[in-house]
């Protein structure tokens, strides 16, 4: 029941903001715009979803625990004005039409509690990118428009070498053709689970690539000053988030949410007994995280391959 009052509370509250009645003071471009902006420039982009916000509010997210100075980060990073560096945030300011229920129903109860956040933190003369690009299948009502995206999205590195940064568990781009259009792919390996802890080794790590690698960032809260670190250092980076997930669920083409199996395995034995031999070759660097979190199992790492082992 309270729940429900939560829910009604937030779609009368967001109704007042549609119908003009409330004023909102942040404007977002479309997903296909945001990809056009990828295509069309060489512009990097940092996303801002709902698990950064609350991690600025003090509260943990699913993949990170929260502390304050990550929190100052997020905010340097959401009231950044870089030229080049676009800012992407989940568009609760216009219609949610786009979307499907309960979509709109998480949107909504979370606008609900963190608008004053974005009113805080976002200029409302600048145009912000909208985040959902990296989630352009499964909240969305109509999906007829999701092959088009995604093969667009993939124009975005055709041909340019990358530079995957991402956790453990995620093997971005492993078992479908998600960057086939990439000329060259490397990985830089991180824990799973609270990435900041070790974020001086990750980009680290990072800056032994040169400024011809395309970044792309799939890392969580993390993801958010790395991006910014690395654009400052002159180098093009996306935040990719979640994209490859919701490739997949694209590709399977599912009605609910579904967990993925290559996102259980972890450990170069398990690797190879899944076939991942090419993403074995493709990772250059590894970060070990506290408690070894990011440690491979099963086989020594010297005997597996050259990799360097940040620990």
């Amino acid at each position: 029941m309270k729940e429900k009052i939560k829910e009604m509370i937030a779609s009368i509250v967001y109704a007042l903001y549609e119908k003009g009645i409330l004023k909102n003071h942040i404007q977002v471009a479309s997903i296909d715009e945001t990809i056009d902006a990828l295509i069309d420039t060489d512009n990097s982009l940092v996303r801002f979803g709902d698990g950064e916000i609350t991690l600025i509010s003090g509260i943990a997210s699913a993949t990170q625990l929260g502390n304050s100075e990550l929190a100052k980060r997020l905010v340097q990073v959401l009231e950044s004005d870089e030229d080049k560096l676009l800012v992407a945030v989940v568009d609760g300011f216009g219609s949610m039409s786009c979307l499907h229920r309960d979509s709109q129903n998480f949107w909504k109860k979370h606008f609900l509690k963190y608008r004053k956040d974005y009113n805080k933190y976002c200029h409302p003369e600048k145009l912000y990118y909208n985040a959902l690009v990296s989630r352009c299948y499964y909240p969305m009502k109509d999906r007829s428009k999701c092959t088009e995206r995604f093969e667009r999205i993939k124009d975005v590195w055709k041909d340019k070498k990358i530079v995957i940064v991402e956790g453990e568990k995620t093997h971005n781009g492993v078992e479908n053709d998600l960057f086939s259009k990439a000329l060259e792919t490397k990985r830089i390996v991180c824990p799973a689970q609270n990435a900041y802890e070790v974020y001086e080794k990750i980009i680290k790590a990072c800056l032994n690539f040169g400024r011809e690698y395309l970044f792309l960032l799939s890392l969580g809260a993390a993801a958010k000053p790395l991006t910014y670190d690395l654009f400052k250092k002159g180098y093009r980076v996306i935040d990719i988030g979640n994209l490859d997930l919701e490739y997949e669920w694209y590709r399977n083409q599912v009605k609910e949410k579904t967990t993925i199996k290559k996102h259980e395995i972890v450990g170069v034995s398990d690797n190879i007994n899944a076939g991942y031999t090419d993403y074995l070759e493709e990772i250059s660097f590894i970060v070990s995280g506290e408690q070894g979190m990011c440690h491979w199992h099963g086989k020594d790492i010297n005997e597996a391959k050259n990799w360097i082992y940040i620990n």
